[in-house]
């Protein structure tokens, strides 16, 4: 599916600062609209329904699937998360660039759908400093934590598959990453024939049906 805006999904393993650092990527680059999953897990610490995730019960997320209404979804630490179909053709189609933040198995999908999104994959710079940051995140329980970095040697294996990899030890220069790559993909050939398809054509770049 070609469309005029990019679509940048973001992963990575719990703990390692993915929604911090698309939150303030989202801060430095008005252009960029970000696009909001649903999930079936509880709300952490001041996450509020509409702005982090829709925060739905299983029944209510199993009909969705039915009604085909997720472009992708799966299930992470025993919940489920999903993407809106609407929500991101509808931007896509008009020009905006949206940003994901989304699990490695999401991700995949939506590259065999959007064989231009651009997959980023954030890793930590140490499991010790992984399991530092979860547990001075106070919000999970020590089963909950020795989970997710079980988990995390699962994600981390996939980063392979993915277009751009960060390392999140610094992170001012992590964040200087991140928008790189934003912008870097805004000037690549096709993109840029895609979003100035009239420029590229008055300059016969676009062959004449």
């Amino acid at each position: 599916m070609e469309t005029p805006g990019n679509l940048f999904c973001v992963a990575a393993p719990s703990g390692t600062g993915k929604s911090s650092l698309v939150k303030a990527l989202l801060e430095l680059d008005s252009r960029l609209s970000v696009s909001i999953s649903h999930t079936t897990r509880a709300p952490r610490g001041q996450e509020v329904h509409g702005r982090e995730y829709w925060f739905i019960g299983e029944p209510e997320f199993r009909q969705m699937i039915s009604h085909g209404d997720f472009f992708e979804h799966a299930e992470v630490h025993g919940n489920l998360y999903g993407t809106s179909r609407k929500a991101i053709a509808e931007r896509l189609a008009h020009g905006d660039d949206v940003v994901l933040e989304i699990d490695w198995q999401g991700a995949l999908q939506i590259k065999r759908i959007f064989a231009h999104a651009v997959l980023i994959f954030i890793l930590p710079p140490s499991w010790d400093e992984l399991a530092q940051r979860l547990n001075r995140r106070g919000e999970d329980h020590p089963d909950v934590i020795a989970t997710r970095l079980a988990n995390a040697r699962t994600e981390v294996a996939q980063a392979r598959h993915f277009d751009f990899v960060i390392i999140n030890s610094l992170f001012e220069t992590a964040l200087f990453d991140l928008t790189t790559v934003v912008r870097s993909q805004r000037l690549k050939y096709a993109a840029q024939q895609r979003n100035r398809s009239q420029v590229f054509a008055a300059l016969g770049l676009i062959p004449k049906s």
